[in-house]
């Protein structure tokens, strides 16, 4: 694949997440109007799921275009952070929701055990529901996916959206397959819950995600309180450094990485051993970045001179 120039990505990106708000509008609305007429809470919350989906998408948009946008007197440090705020706040929505939907199952799960009968589920606009949704979700992961890699798997946003519609689907799908099994085999081995059997598939469905928006509330909230990148990405950025100080005769002290969005900062803790110039570290610096980002999209490179590592020894430690 040939690579795209920033403003391209820009361009796919945006296109990719503009399909997304209008595909997940399509899909909340088709969930809300489903679930309605087939008194399914699955179905509602499939619903609410897309949603949120739209409005994430809708901000998505709105960070990406200005993701890449250097230092400026507003933001000395960039806007590299909103990706990762974006995606920690959209984990969060999330996991509210599934919460959400959580406790109306069991409520209703307990109202039934306790002699209350629920409202019988309407199976006809299921079929038309579940074809549709289930063939959209394929379209947008497949959009998504395939922007993802001509992007050069550097979004967060893309990369979040793909993952949410391919969930999506997988919801849709596992809900079908239940409320088809729950219709075929009411009045034989399912008729103990088939009158709740909509918000037992809520509940199963609910448990099967919650894991996943915990591991990525976890990761965007690690991104924001600065956690070091993952081991892959240290020891990526490591080696990709290695030749510009072996031919520049120094020590490396210390080098730490962080991850925030997509871009990562390499902080190199490094003593020339001799005295240099500003000229020199500048270019070496540069060396660095260039070296640093055939390794890590979008890496950039702290030098910093020092005969220390990042933590000072306790002599001269003045805390």
């Amino acid at each position: 694949m040939a690579p795209q120039n920033a403003d391209n990505k820009k361009y796919l990106e945006s296109r990719s997440l503009g399909v997304a708000m209008w595909g997940n509008l399509f899909m909340a609305a088709a969930g809300m109007l489903a679930g309605v007429l087939s008194n399914s809470n699955a179905i509602m919350m499939d619903g609410l799921f897309s949603l949120i989906g739209f409005g994430s998408a809708l901000l998505g948009r709105r960070i990406s275009r200005r993701i890449d946008a250097g230092p400026d007197k507003a933001r000395p440090f960039g806007y590299a952070a909103d990706e990762a705020i974006f995606s920690t706040f959209r984990s969060l929505s999330l996991l509210g929701l599934v919460l959400f939907a959580i406790t109306n199952a069991i409520k209703s799960i307990y109202n039934y055990l306790s002699g209350m009968t629920p409202e019988p589920l309407n199976f006809a606009p299921m079929i038309v529901y579940f074809s549709g949704i289930g063939l959209t979700c394929a379209i947008l992961w497949g959009f998504h996916h395939f922007t993802w890699h001509r992007t050069g798997k550097s979004s967060s946003i893309l990369r979040l959206e793909a993952k949410a519609a391919m969930f999506d689907g997988l919801v849709t799908a596992a809900a079908g397959a239940g409320l088809g099994a729950i219709y075929l085999f009411r009045d034989g081995p399912l008729a103990p819950v088939a009158p709740v059997g909509d918000s037992v598939i809520v509940l199963l469905l609910c448990l099967l995600a919650i894991g996943s928006y915990v591991r990525d509330f976890r990761g965007g909230l690690g991104e924001l309180a600065g956690a070091s990148a993952s081991p892959e990405s240290v020891a990526a950025a490591r080696r990709s450094l290695r030749s510009a100080i072996s031919e520049d005769g120094g020590a490396l002290q210390d080098m730490s990485v962080t991850k925030l969005g997509r871009t990562f900062l390499v902080t190199v803790y490094y003593n020339p051993g001799r005295p240099v110039s500003a000229a020199e570290i500048d270019s070496l610096n540069l060396r660095m970045i260039q070296d640093a980002r055939k390794a890590l999209t979008g890496a950039d490179v702290l030098l910093v001179i020092t005969e220390h590592p990042r933590r000072w020894p306790d002599a001269l430690n003045p805390f």
